[in-house]
């Protein structure tokens, strides 16, 4: 592979056509933080032992969840406001000014792109090639801020494309991406290949066909797939995704090299900024810390705002022992956009140095996110699954974790599964779906430290002794509290 582009990519995808998400207000997301932490006072304490927090009034509690919440809530209503006015029929528009080109997207700054659509749409509203580019940009604007109310609004943006000119490949692949964004996997693969029948050479559907394979857990297929768009379109989308794919098959060298291979090509900010990220993800992933904070530093020298970069960074300095710095680093993160995996993160440090009532506050907006991203069409069982196993209902993160197990058998999917089994204690229904989970040679030491903590819960003491070491020895400091039970349960282990 020889990059020879450097377009940026959108990662994700689609909803139902013409079914808009009902939004979610303040009210209905603090019930579900109310009731989410009830729950989880009942069983994350089953989990890990640690030591029983001091309980404050019920009536206190739920009224600082709620503000939370609605300051989650805000910020997400507040992105989308500064983006500009809705019109009665929910598209947004802003006075005029030129209209601007697809490609455009790529080299410039996101937010500025979509002001130009909107008010270009607003002049010439029967431009089918602008609102396919519209319903991108809302897509990229969601991945990058993690902020899903923009998924109904690219659905609309996309559909309204389709209307004016049906099966145009750009509105297509739109929605695979859309569909890709919101865990409709099957859906998304449907839309890429529909665009790819009518342009077999659209970079934006061969990126999502790649994904939508890669997410439903047909690697092989993946792999593919990603070869035949290295062919057609060779560049950034492109090179990512097949490092990618090749990460997933345990072959981290492959996957090195090409990510240095797209690194050494990318001109724009954003692009250094994705690749770099990515670049870092692995190498943290490998146990190297080093080369990881030199990656994020690169990422954020590019772009001093970019989401993962800065989430990599804290995870980062928090394995080295900076707990201060990935604090702040990742108060700075969910302050303007709390997905789960940063607030997971910052709630387990707060809960390192003794400050439980911040940590569960973390957790509890973990589920505000869901219900605000179940609002706007997205399917959030895996992560309901991981947050809720560690830090929330035992029955609600096994629900959760069968019900993705059913939409697709990925090795992200099975490690859930697994993981959502050994807290409800079913550790011997659980060992399949671990070793399923580390099968096919993705090397990430929290599969391992699942697969070793299940194999204990069975009663397997020689190999979950293999596992737990294994997940040490490749990163050491891969989670604040996994870490630490793994190396309480290899000590135990070591000593009998």
């Amino acid at each position: 592979m020889s990059p020879r582009t450097n377009d940026s990519a959108s990662q994700d995808g689609r909803p139902r056509p013409d079914e808009g998400a009902p939004e979610a207000d303040g009210h209905e997301i603090a019930e579900a933080v109310a009731d989410s932490g009830a729950e989880s006072g009942a069983d994350s304490g089953d989990v890990v032992p640690v030591r029983e927090p001091v309980r404050e009034p019920v009536r206190g509690r739920l009224l600082r969840l709620t503000a939370c919440a609605a300051a989650l809530a805000v910020a997400f209503t507040g992105f989308a406001i500064a983006l500009g006015a809705r019109d009665d029929d929910g598209t947004v528009a802003l006075s005029s000014s030129p209209g601007l080109p697809a490609a455009q997207l790529a080299g410039g700054d996101l937010d500025t792109s979509v002001k130009a659509l909107q008010a270009h749409l607003k002049d010439q509203p029967k431009d089918f090639g602008s609102w396919s580019t519209l319903g991108l940009a809302y897509v990229e604007q969601a991945r990058t801020k993690g902020d899903p109310s923009r998924y109904p609004q690219a659905e609309k943006a996309l559909n309204r494309s389709l209307k004016l000119r049906p099966d145009n490949d750009p509105a297509l692949a739109g929605l695979a991406a859309l569909a890709a964004a919101r865990h409709e996997f099957e859906d998304a693969l449907r839309y890429a290949d529909r665009a790819l029948e009518e342009n077999p050479y659209s970079e934006r559907a061969l990126c999502s066909r790649i994904d939508a394979l890669v997410e439903l857990g047909r690697y092989d297929e993946a792999l593919k797939a990603a070869k035949v768009a290295d062919t057609r379109r060779p560049g950034i989308p492109v090179f990512t995704r097949y490092a990618y794919v090749h990460e997933l098959r345990g072959d981290v060298k492959t996957a090195r090299r090409v990510l240095r291979q797209a690194l050494d090509s990318a001109v724009t900010r954003g692009d250094i900024a994705y690749v770099a990220t990515q670049l870092g993800q692995l190498a943290w992933k490998q146990g190297d810390v080093k080369t990881a904070l030199d990656h994020y530093a690169r990422a954020l020298g590019a772009d001093d705002t970019y989401l993962p970069a800065l989430e990599g960074r804290a995870r980062a300095q928090a394995a080295s022992g900076d707990t201060a710095e990935a604090v702040r680093g990742l108060e700075q993160v969910v302050s303007a956009y709390p997905l789960p995996g940063p607030l997971v993160l910052l709630g387990e440090l707060y809960d390192a140095k003794g400050d439980t009532s911040a940590a569960r506050d973390q957790y509890a907006l973990v589920n505000a996110y869901t219900a605000i991203a179940r609002a706007n069409g997205v399917n959030a069982d895996l992560d309901t699954a991981l947050a809720a196993a560690d830090h929330g209902g035992k029955k609600a993160a096994l629900r959760a974790a069968e019900a993705e197990w059913k939409r697709r058998e990925t090795v992200h999917t099975a490690d859930a599964l697994a993981w959502a089994l050994h807290v409800n204690g079913r550790d011997k229904e659980a060992l399949p779906y671990a070793r399923r989970a580390t099968a096919p040679g993705y090397k990430d030491a929290t599969f391992l430290y699942h697969r070793g903590m299940v194999e204990y819960g069975a009663g397997e003491k020689k190999a979950a002794k293999a596992s737990l070491r294994a997940a040490l020895d490749l990163n050491p400091g891969f989670a604040p509290r996994g870490a630490a039970e793994a190396r309480t349960t290899l000590k135990a282990l070591e000593t009998k």
